[in-house]
């Protein structure tokens, strides 16, 4: 009776799936025939090309498919995975219904500046993560939505940076340069007032970029040609924790005497540069990094202005190998002073 009953269920079924003309088991047979279960409002079906899973429908996997054009996307789409391909364009055709998109990662494809429309990313309102990062972009995209929280541009080939192209990012939270070619960012970054990681790292620059975000905690400057830094650069940041120069032409001259003697500040790598002596930084400091300098004198004095029982650094790792001093040269009272230093190397 059980058995009869289900065929009878079954045949109740098949006019009103016919008279649609679907299938409704077609997704059981077909891994990218997900169909009408995709269709948006307007009847648009997921790209052949591409991946929309029925039990997560706002999202469209094309992630290395081999693509070189940008495929039709269904204006239900929030997230939209394009990583990994050759595509070398996006027009502003392209992304005419894509109004909804939360997420659009591009990363590893072929995008050249010239071939991204002036208005390709303008009506995402709602977009919050774009990776462009491993492209052939020389600048950045225009009219980038005001929404982003999270933007990737690195590995690219972005020469220069200007304040109109960042101008309406009041809401972008990280920002990652690093690779690239800038030589200025001039007064880029004054607009990005919740900025939280910048990541210009591996680039040209020859001095420190000018009006840094309040909220900057990760400032990354690693291999530039940097050689000297603002006295008070410091000063306009009071949230900044973690600065890393590694990689940079820093001489003592290019150092102001208090440059990094703050309070807020928790690492500062200074390695690789031409440091003939230890910088002065506050007693608050919890990691500094010197190796591969020429500094050729431990000056406690650059730990501690007074050293007793209550007055010592909070430096718990210190970096001086390749430098030219060796373990007899730290003196005696730096057991005092560097009381909570587990791991200095000289």
């Amino acid at each position: 009776m059980r058995g009869a009953a289900a065929v009878l269920l079954l045949v109740a079924l098949v006019p009103s799936c016919l008279s649609q003309k679907r299938d409704p088991f077609a997704w059981l047979y077909n891994p990218r025939g997900h169909g009408f279960l995709q269709a948006d409002t307007a009847g648009t079906e997921c790209p052949e090309e591409c991946d929309c899973p029925p039990t997560f429908p706002v999202a469209m996997y094309c992630d290395g498919r081999g693509l070189t054009a940008m495929p039709s996307i269904p204006a239900r789409m929030k997230y939209l995975y394009l990583q990994n391909n050759a595509i070398r364009a996006v027009p502003d055709s392209a992304m005419v219904n894509a109004t909804n998109l939360v997420w659009l990662l591009m990363q590893h494809n072929q995008l050249a500046s010239d071939a991204v429309g002036e208005q390709a990313f303008a009506k995402m309102q709602g977009l919050d993560r774009l990776y462009l990062h491993h492209n052939n972009l020389t600048r950045i995209p225009a009219n980038l939505p005001g929404s982003l929280r999270d933007l990737r541009l690195n590995h690219n080939k972005i020469e220069k940076v200007v304040p109109a192209e960042l101008d309406q990012m009041e809401n972008l939270t990280i920002l990652y340069l690093h690779d690239n070619a800038v030589t200025d960012m001039g007064t880029s970054l004054k607009a990005l007032k919740s900025l939280v990681l910048l990541d210009i790292s591996g680039n040209h620059l020859k001095t420190v970029p000018k009006a840094l975000p309040g909220e900057l905690h990760q400032l990354y400057l690693e291999s530039n040609a940097i050689d000297t830094v603002p006295e008070d650069f410091l000063a306009h940041v009071p949230q900044l924790q973690y600065v890393r120069m590694a990689h940079n032409q820093l001489t003592d001259k290019g150092i102001p005497r208090n440059t990094f003697n703050v309070s807020g500040l928790v690492e500062l790598d200074l390695s690789f540069n031409k440091l003939e002596r230890i910088p002065l930084v506050s007693t608050t400091l919890e990691h500094l990094y010197l190796q591969a300098n020429q500094i050729k004198e431990f000056t406690l004095g650059s730990f501690c202005n007074v050293v007793d029982v209550t007055n010592f650094s909070k430096l718990q790792t210190l970096r001086l190998d390749g430098n030219e001093i060796s373990r007899q040269d730290i003196p005696t009272e730096s057991a005092l002073c560097l009381r909570q230093a587990s791991n200095i190397e000289v």
